[in-house]
């Protein structure tokens, strides 16, 4: 817009307005009650009605847009903040924490995730001539840039096409081609190449990551992981740390306590069978790792979690 006159750059920041408002208008109509829907393959829409606690979970890549409200992520000792001006692109698995800190009932908090097909990044990536090995940018999983009128816009169109399911199904992959086509182009576009597609700089780490998500219950060996990916122990620790904020062993502990609430909560196991389970050896060990991590030992936590679970039900 600095290029635009007055008067360009106004109609330019009025058709932007409209945009954030546009998209406010069709993700609440689409989603009315608090939770989650898919209402296009691969598109998420999420919305809240009240803050939330700090909640754990395991990121897939992905590029998220909130439409009202803001939130927050942790990533080991990293913290992000995004909002309607700003998206956040993760761009491989990770364990991470977050937080919404704007919502109510008359302004509720509203977003959209997109998931990120390495395939379809690559393909695109390859349509642009950007199939050669970047520079080695900043690598890490996950960022939040400025969200621009171009990508916005493009946003915009994709939440239309949820009222129009015949068009959506032709319609809907080329705008996430274009939403794919404007991240490589923007500030995070390094990250997406050096991540998502393999043969970058950072696929050791992508693979290693694989194999912690798959094994995550047995005795991590540092040599073992490093010896498989092809890198030396010191490099593949440095490297992995440089990707996800977290050690490989602080990555492995996250899996395991969050499958452990995982499986509490869904199969109603007792914290010294959910401890074997996901891999300790000692139960009170667990529940000491498990309360740092939580805030709560494991079956308070547990029921704290019902109990908000039946609160929330009862609305």
């Amino acid at each position: 817009m600095d290029s635009m006159n007055p008067h360009q750059a106004e109609r330019e920041a009025q058709r932007v307005q409209a945009n954030r408002d546009e998209l406010v208008e069709r993700i609440a109509r689409a989603i009315r009650e608090d939770g989650t829907v898919e209402p296009l393959e691969g598109v998420s829409l999420y919305r809240s009605s009240s803050p939330t606690e700090l909640n754990l979970n395991v990121s897939d890549p992905a590029f998220a847009v909130i439409a009202q409200g803001s939130k927050e992520l942790y990533v080991g000792e990293e913290r992000y903040r995004y909002d309607p001006y700003h998206y956040c692109l993760g761009t491989v698995e990770l364990p991470l924490a977050s937080q919404i800190i704007e919502a109510s009932r008359e302004r509720p908090y509203l977003s959209l995730r997109l998931e990120l097909d390495p395939i379809l990044v690559g393909s695109v990536m390859t349509e642009l001539g950007h199939a050669a090995k970047p520079k080695r940018a900043d690598v890490r999983a996950i960022n939040v840039s400025p969200l621009d009128a171009g990508l916005l816009d493009a946003v915009v169109r994709l939440v239309r096409l949820i009222d129009t399911p015949t068009e959506a199904r032709v319609l809907a992959p080329l705008i996430k081609r274009e939403i794919i086509c404007r991240l490589l182009l923007g500030k995070q576009g390094d990250r997406l190449r050096h991540i998502a597609v393999l043969g970058g700089y950072t696929s050791p780490i992508a693979r290693a990551i694989e194999r912690l998500r798959e094994d995550f219950d047995q005795q991590l060996r540092i040599e073992e992981v490093a010896q498989a990916v092809g890198l030396s122990a010191s490099s593949f620790h440095h490297q992995f740390k440089a990707v996800t904020s977290l050690t490989p062993l602080q990555f492995q502990k996250q899996l395991r306590l969050q499958e452990a609430r995982r499986l509490m909560l869904s199969e109603a196991l007792d914290a010294a069978s959910t401890a074997y389970r996901v891999g300790y050896n000692d139960a009170s060990h667990f529940n000491r790792e498990y309360k740092r991590l939580f805030g709560l030992p494991p079956m308070r936590d547990v029921e704290r979690l019902r109990e908000a679970t039946r609160e929330s039900a009862s609305w």
